[in-house]
Formats: C-alpha cells, structure tokens, sequence
C-alpha cells in the first residue's frame, strides 16, 4: 500500500511524503504506483520550472519513497500545484480504493 502523506501548518503546505508500493499489479504494470510517480515528480518538476520556491526532497533507490519538504510558506503557484496534486491523489484513492493508497493530511 502506498501511504501519501500531505503536511501542513496553518493551511499552508510543509511538504509530502510518498511511501511503499500499491501492490495493486506486478511492479512494471501497476497503474497505481506509476499514476502516483507521474503525479509526485511532475508536482516538483513544475514547482521547480515555474516557481521560485525551495524545497529539499529525499527519495529511495528502488522509487517507493519520495519526501519534499518545502523550508519556506509556498507562492500561490506553487499552492496550487499543490492542491492538484492533493485533488490527484484524492482521486486514486476513491477509484481504486484504500486497501492501495491511503492519502493522510497532518497539521504539523
């Protein structure tokens, strides 16, 4: 199961952490895992394309986890970058299902 957990502070975003494998099909053919990939690199590729915004980020080798952590408030561009990712998440996980990604929002 994929743990997605989202931080923030006063409705402002810290940063996310992605952990584990979908376990939803073989690796190489997992919609789920490759759904949330495409949508975590491309959340912090475009904050670094299109914004000034910082972040630091941590990843495993094996690409089950992936951590950004953002030292300063966000822009609003990169907020809604933000809540689109949020907004996907939130949809793989009422298509697929909980037993395959659990999305947590913690206030921190």
């Amino acid at each position: 199961m994929i743990r997605f957990t989202v931080w923030k502070s006063k409705n402002q975003y810290c940063g996310f952490e992605s952990k584990g494998h979908a376990g939803y099909a073989e690796e190489g053919n997992d919609i789920i895992c490759s759904a949330v990939s495409v949508l975590t690199i491309n959340t912090v590729n475009s904050i670094d394309a299109f914004t000034d915004d910082d972040y630091e980020a941590e990843q495993s080798e094996d690409g089950g986890y992936l951590k950004i952590h953002f030292p300063e408030p966000l822009s609003d561009k990169a907020a809604l970058l933000m809540d689109s990712l949020v907004l996907g998440i939130e949809s793989i996980q009422a298509d697929y299902g909980k037993q395959y990604i659990t999305l947590l929002i913690e206030e921190v």
